[in-house]
């Protein structure tokens, strides 16, 4: 007894247990720790860390153990997909010379949140969701719209948000500068690199 209350802990553990589940797919720490921050509150929070899209293996690595690290600081599950580039250069062929935010992101969207909507459901998630649209460089509605698609054809529920606005992209700056995250300069795959170098030289 604390201040002449007594808290009924298995009134809070109840309370906890009946908020829905959602299974959000991360890509980076510096996405990702936003979302957790404004859905933590009212959901019951996994972390699925399916990226194929991420190259070198290194990056992908660096990638993975940060957000390992800002997991297990908060206490959340997180979830590692399966590393198979060759399944990701498959949904993307013949996209490989779009330009960055083109058709060949839509597919690299598509098989990431399909992977996710899957794992959702086979682990008894309610719902499933995305921290891709905290990015300024990722379109909100197009990921959106694929959520939802893939949503009707698996029958799990998608969480629709666009993360980068009221600040919240410029939350996502300041939380990378409070827990000093690793961030990249450029969105994972191997066509995105010579993009993001030639901006860092000009």
């Amino acid at each position: 007894m604390m201040g002449g209350f007594l808290i009924d802990l298995s009134r809070v553990i109840s309370y906890s247990n009946s908020m829905p589940k959602l299974l959000l797919q991360a890509c980076c720490a510096p996405c990702v720790a936003y979302p957790i921050e404004i859905l933590s509150g009212e959901h019951t929070l996994g972390l699925f860390y399916y990226n194929p899209n991420i190259q070198p293996a290194e990056e992908y690595q660096k990638r993975l153990n940060e957000l390992k690290k800002h997991a297990d600081r908060l206490g959340l599950e997180l979830i590692e997909g399966n590393y198979d580039i060759e399944k990701w250069l498959e949904a993307i062929k013949g996209l490989e010379d779009e330009p960055e935010r083109g058709h060949r992101c839509d597919k690299c969207f598509e098989l990431r949140l399909r992977a996710t909507a899957i794992k959702a459901k086979e682990l008894g998630f309610e719902m499933f969701g995305t921290g891709l649209t905290t990015s300024p460089y990722k379109k909100a509605d197009r990921v959106n719209a694929i959520g939802e698609q893939i949503a009707q054809e698996t029958g799990v529920k998608y969480y629709e948000a666009d993360f980068k606005k009221n600040d919240g992209a410029h939350r996502a700056v300041e939380l990378s500068k409070q827990y000093k995250f690793y961030r990249q300069n450029y969105c994972g795959c191997v066509f995105s690199k010579p993009a993001s170098e030639k901006k860092s030289t000009t």
